[in-house]
């Protein structure tokens, strides 16, 4: 058995996927299930790109350990000197140089000869040899490039001392057949292949990332670049889970292994769905809510007789739990602590005082409470959001004209209430708040889906907010819309508060 090395991007090509911005409680939250998670690298960011994914990366590296952590860079030395500066404080550090190779590339966004690529790229390895011996480099869009001059550029980046060389299907046009060959190409072609492991990233926008994913591996790739629920760029990445699963659940052909805990898959998807807002479909594989679930009479027969009939893996071995946990307003502290720790959560006193007396808020709405209910209780918890301002109380009236009537803490001690009108009760809702918040937050997004079954479920609201050109999400989640909504919108205000009246002054 050969290990297959797992290089996650979630925090890095994942958090490119449209609205899937992270802030930097948040990455790290998702760090740390990934550590849980046993992946080998962790790409944290792209440093150069803004201030704040510098300070991410700055942040994991210093904060994460036992896991490689790596850094993105165009082959240009601000760039890479950047990413090493990043990293300077992890105790296993990667930069990640990529580079352009194929035609329209070359031709339309670099402008550049193929003898100008080869010596930007040999230059942009040289260089960050000064900071690390652990490199990697890309050419991007390789499987559209010439075979020929692929297999240059990768001779000549491992010469100058990559050790590690990813052949990226960076528009998810490659078939699994097609990839592997160009993979089995490089092999017999490139005289120093030897040197350095074969990494392989998957674009899905074909449909096709995990399958061209597995087709390299069966070819020789030694390293798969992915993603948590496969998100990323347009169509998304190869999805971690269903690449790592079907490479446990096929190893007799494929001959290999991964170094992953797969018992936490489900608590990393789960986790990354959360924060980043982007739903996992019903009938995804492995992490969807169906991918488990057997409705027809046939099936449920066949595997209460016997599980294989119909399952090819077992839901323990990616973390799911066969049933649902039902507990009530008779339910204990103790309980709900043993529960939310078989869901895979870590949890302070501090933070299970305040999930419990909202659990007994809410045990009071609803006749059951399902896991789903306790993971949002947790993820509420677990942020670093300020609570300069808190809503004590809000009184709607949905007549004619909508009027909306709040009380929210200022800091401590302070309590002020006011009340507006608008086109409808969130309207309304929200332009009270703003009385009292003096903040001018205009609603870029709103979206509300229900998170648990039956008509009394918990809603997730997710709302994004724009402060003076500056974007910032929120999110809640309650029974009552009305009042996630007014959470939401507050949960936004208040990561942006103190900035905001730092700067008005």
């Amino acid at each position: 058995m050969s290990n297959i090395i797992i290089f996650d991007t979630t925090l890095r090509d994942g958090e490119q996927s449209p609205g899937a911005s992270l802030d930097i409680s948040e990455k790290i939250q998702i760090a740390h299930q990934l550590k849980r998670l046993k992946v080998d690298i962790i790409e944290a960011g792209f440093p150069i790109s803004s201030k704040g994914d510098f300070e991410a990366v700055q942040t994991i590296a210093g904060e994460i350990k036992g896991v490689t952590i790596a850094g993105l860079a165009r082959a240009v030395e601000k760039d890479i000197k950047s990413a090493a500066d990043a990293l300077r404080n992890a105790k296993h550090s990667r930069i990640h140089i990529f580079l352009a190779t194929s035609e329209i590339h070359r031709k339309y966004k670099l402008s550049k000869a193929k003898e100008e690529i080869i010596s930007m790229a040999v230059h942009s390895i040289k260089y960050a040899k000064k900071f690390t011996n652990d490199i990697e480099f890309s050419p991007e869009d390789a499987s559209r490039t010439e075979p020929d001059f692929l297999a240059e550029v990768v001779e000549a980046v491992i010469d100058a001392g990559a050790t590690t060389v990813n052949i990226p299907d960076t528009v998810g046009f490659a078939l699994p057949e097609q990839y592997a060959a160009l993979i089995t190409g490089l092999k017999e072609n490139v005289s120093n292949i030897d040197k350095a492991v074969i990494s392989v990233h998957c674009h899905n926008d074909l449909g096709l990332a995990v399958a061209n994913s597995l087709a390299a591996v069966k070819a020789g790739a030694g390293q798969v670049e992915c993603t948590v629920n496969g998100i990323g760029e347009r169509a998304g990445n190869t999805a971690m889970e269903e690449v790592v699963m079907a490479l446990k659940t096929k190893n007799s052909f494929f001959k290999t292994e991964t170094n992953i805990n797969t018992k936490e898959i489900i608590t990393a998807s789960k986790l990354v769905s959360s924060l980043t807002g982007l739903r996992v479909q019903r009938n995804k594989a492995i992490v969807g809510e169906n991918a488990f679930a057997h409705q027809s009479g046939v099936h449920q027969d066949g595997v209460i007789k016997n599980r294989d009939t119909y399952e090819i893996m077992n839901p323990e071995d990616v973390g799911l739990l066969k049933t649902s946990l039902v507990l009530g307003k008779l339910s204990g502290r103790h309980a709900l602590k043993e529960r939310i720790k078989e869901l895979g959560y870590d949890i302070t006193k501090e933070e299970l005082d305040h999930a419990f007396e909202k659990f007994k808020l809410l045990a009071d709405k609803k006749k059951e409470i399902y896991d789903e209910d306790v993971e949002a209780l947790v993820q509420e918890e677990k942020t670093d959001t300020p609570h300069l301002f808190e809503l004590e109380d809000m009184d709607i009236s949905c007549g004619s004209v909508p009027i909306a009537g709040v009380r929210i803490r200022i800091g401590k001690d302070e309590i002020v209430s006011k009340a507006d009108t608008g086109d409808g009760p969130i309207d309304a809702l929200y332009n009270a708040i703003d009385l009292v918040t003096g903040i001018p937050a205009n609603l870029v997004d709103y979206n509300i889906r229900a998170i648990t079954k039956g008509k009394d479920a918990m809603g997730e609201v997710n709302i994004e907010i724009d402060v003076d050109g500056q974007t910032v999400k929120g999110r809640a989640t309650k029974t009552d819309i009305i009042e996630g909504s007014g959470q939401a919108y507050l949960n936004a205000i208040n990561k942006i508060a103190h900035k905001f009246i730092k700067r008005k002054k």
